[in-house]
């Protein structure tokens, strides 16, 4: 079995925590693969006839406060959606290469919502997340390899300035401690080969 279908298969064996949605959240270091599992933890919901959105906290995310999203987001979204009514929040516009306030995102009520990003296991959310997904590639150096072919060689400075700010956001949020399940992502080695996890 998967770990996506183990995160599938536990997430409905859980009783909602934010209302009646059950929260999954997809957390680890930048590179790790976050959105990529994401995906297919929706995927394998959407398969057992789940109806499930998917919210990635880069949408929110700068690179001057990559933490700073929450409280807002909290607010907006997690705080009515536990109430039962729909949330809304606004999202960064990154078009123009620097962030700037851009279009505003409703989240209606959904038997399923599923949060990924950097942060988003944080210790705050901790009592409504039904289950929480820590994603990782070890080597720090192979993350951020991951992360510039993704966003291309113009933010790598940015990416390693931020690669420092999540490893203190980790150490004294503990997020991985708390986690349900543990997916760690095998690394490439030079040839294609990869490590075992």
């Amino acid at each position: 079995m998967s770990v996506a279908e183990a995160a599938a298969g536990l997430l409905l064996d859980r009783a909602p925590r934010l209302g009646a949605v059950r929260l999954g959240v997809v957390d680890g270091p930048s590179g790790s693969g976050k959105s990529t599992f994401a995906a297919v933890w929706a995927a394998e919901l959407r398969a057992a006839g789940v109806p499930v959105t998917v919210f990635s906290s880069d949408l929110l995310a700068t690179w001057d406060d990559p933490f700073g999203w929450w409280p807002r987001f909290d607010a907006g979204v997690l705080q009515p959606l536990a109430r039962g009514f729909p949330g809304r929040i606004q999202l960064t516009d990154w078009s123009a290469g620097e962030p700037k306030r851009g279009d505003w995102l409703d989240l209606k009520p959904v038997d399923v919502l599923i949060m990924e990003g950097v942060s988003c296991g944080r210790v705050a959310v901790r009592d409504r997340a039904s289950v929480l997904v820590w994603i990782e590639v070890r080597d720090r150096r192979e993350r951020l390899e991951r992360a510039v072919r993704r966003d291309g060689e113009s933010s790598r400075v940015r990416l390693a300035a931020w690669q420092d700010a999540e490893d203190r956001f980790f150490r004294s949020d503990r997020t991985a401690d708390r986690a349900d399940l543990l997916e760690r992502v095998p690394e490439v080695l030079p040839d294609g080969a990869c490590l075992p996890p």
